[in-house]
């Protein structure tokens, strides 16, 4: 072989390399849930409870989602409202937030409003946090 030939050979072995390594670098695995530079979720269902402050009182609500492939399949929200304000409020956001998070990942999430609801987005973004927790060990 010449030497213009021994070159073109080791940048192209080089450049394989470099392809082959990149391909271990931790990208999404569709096929197991993995989700890039995210954690790892367990399918399955998850209920945690959430509560934020509102000018009357400290609200909850109750969050029962179901994660496949790091994805939300289903959301389910239940509230126990103290105020009558709040009973409003509460409810418009359950009505509302399946569209917000059903088919979206898990990692994505951050409701800051839902039907006009504010303040209940807290106690779910509270109570998703305790789902991630759940779902990753």
């Amino acid at each position: 072989m010449t030497s213009q030939t021994t070159r073109t050979v080791t940048a192209l072995a080089g450049a394989a390399g470099v392809l082959l390594l990149a391909g271990c670098s931790g990208a999404a695995d569709a096929e197991d849930g993995a989700t890039s530079g995210g954690a790892e979720y367990a399918d399955g269902t998850y209920t945690a409870e959430g509560s934020y402050q509102t000018p009357e009182t400290v609200e909850t609500i109750s969050v029962t989602l179901t994660l496949t492939g790091g994805s939300v399949s289903d959301v389910e929200v239940t509230g126990d409202p103290q105020a009558r304000e709040t009973e409003q409020y509460q409810g418009q956001f359950i009505a509302g937030i399946s569209a917000e998070v059903d088919g979206k990942k898990i990692d994505e999430l951050q409701i800051d409003r839902v039907a006009g609801s504010s303040l209940t987005s807290g106690g779910f973004n509270q109570a998703l946090e305790k789902i991630k927790q759940q779902a990753s060990e």
